[in-house]
């Protein structure tokens, strides 16, 4: 059980300072406290089941290919990706905007889905796979509003200072009655967000659907315009998901 806690330590250090860079074994070392000896043990294991590999020129080590292969394989049957793509789609060419499928994952939200604009104008981008504490964005605040209560504020209870729950909550209330949830400069300044959530047939909170862009020279239609489609589109998914109260 040690040994695999230490190799998932390590995946999660060579994740945190992204795919694309890699950690020399005395780095790997600094972060996990571990003797070099050790490490090395542990490593040479990695390597042989593909989770980690090592560059032959420089030594350093970084996230195997196993891990895209195991994407790709279950990518497709997740149902919630799968009944979700064409009503993403459907939103970029209407909107011209790159758009996001966000799913709740505790305190935290994943991307798992983004649907990039082809337009040429300045576009801000998230990783797929990215994950966002639940207290900071439109999507996830408009997932915590349409949440059971109890979820809700167990979450809201664990991220917000208490001094400032019940404000939170009476703003999480609000967008519930809205339907959707619009910030402004919260995760990058100069950007607005707009999401709406995505329930199943029992009216739990699947996830969400969101977009998020620059907004220089912003109009207010253009935001109505954008708010009623991104509307529309988690609607249309919920409906897929068995919300008939929605049709």
């Amino acid at each position: 059980m040690q040994s695999i806690d230490r190799a998932m330590n390590i995946i999660h250090i060579l994740l945190s300072k992204s795919p694309e860079n890699k950690l020399s074994i005395s780095e790997l070392a600094n972060e996990t406290d571990l003797p070099i000896s050790t490490l090395h043990r542990i490593l040479r294991a990695m390597m042989k089941h593909r989770l980690i590999e090592q560059d032959p020129r420089t030594k350093f080590y970084g996230i195997g290919s196993i891990w895209l292969e195991y994407g790709l394989l279950i990518y497709d049957t997740i149902d919630y990706v799968s009944q979700t793509r064409p009503e993403l789609e459907k939103l970029m060419k209407t909107l011209d905007e790159s758009v996001y499928l966000y799913k709740p994952m505790g305190n935290e939200s994943l991307i798992i889905e983004r649907i990039d604009s082809s337009s040429g104008a300045i576009r801000v981008y998230d990783k797929i796979g990215s994950r966002i504490s639940m207290h900071i964005g439109a999507s996830n605040h408009v997932m915590l509003a349409f949440m059971e209560q109890r979820e809700m504020e167990k979450i809201v209870g664990s991220l917000i200072a208490p001094s400032e729950q019940e404000k939170f909550i009476n703003y999480l209330n609000r967008i519930r009655e809205k339907g959707y949830a619009l910030s402004e400069n919260e995760l990058t300044e100069g950007t607005t967000s707009v999401a709406a959530p995505v329930t199943n047939h029992h009216g739990e909170v699947q996830g969400a659907v969101g977009i998020r862009f620059v907004n220089f020279n912003l109009t207010e239609d253009r935001t109505d315009f954008l708010i009623k489609n991104v509307c529309l589109a988690a609607k249309e998914i919920s409906i897929k998901f068995g919300n008939q109260r929605l049709e």
